[in-house]
């Protein structure tokens, strides 16, 4: 690497400006927590989409920070990077290595679960439903007396 951040198109510079929450997203990685098997890096893990970074949309999870204002992130303490980002003042310049499609970072099997496309509510309204009909049939079935 020659001493110099990535230079890639899948690396891109992004500018947020600090909200009242923050910057808006949660980050993993360093030399005392990696994130990634071999790789001492700052990933995004989470993005709090009325965050700075989710009104944004351009950083997205999975994400590999290189730097913060232009210090590298290489080789540093988790407590240290968030200390950087704590002190980076109001406007932030983050140097982003993008995701790779279908890569997946962190262990093996930490592909997100998908998201059911049927709510709570419907199923309890199906089931009431399915209840009622039940109950209909059963009242209008024949009895016998003994």
């Amino acid at each position: 690497m020659n001493g110099s951040l990535h230079s890639s198109p899948n690396v891109v510079d992004i500018k947020l400006k600090r909200g009242s929450a923050g910057l808006g997203f949660n980050i993993v990685g360093g030399v005392d927590q990696q994130y990634v098997i071999n790789d001492n890096g700052v990933y995004v893990s989470k993005i709090k989409e009325d965050g700075a970074a989710g009104l944004d949309g351009r950083l997205h999870e999975g994400d590999k920070i290189l730097a913060i204002n232009g210090a590298k992130l290489e080789d540093l303490t988790h407590q240290v990077i968030v200390d950087l980002f704590r002190a980076a003042g109001e406007d932030v310049e983050l140097r982003v290595l993008k995701k790779f499609p279908n890569h997946a970072n962190g262990p093996t099997g930490s592909q997100p679960e998908p998201k059911s496309s049927v709510s709570l509510l419907e199923i309890l309204v199906a089931f009431a439903g399915v209840a009622a009909v039940c109950a209909f049939i059963y009242m209008r079935l024949p009895r016998k007396h003994f």
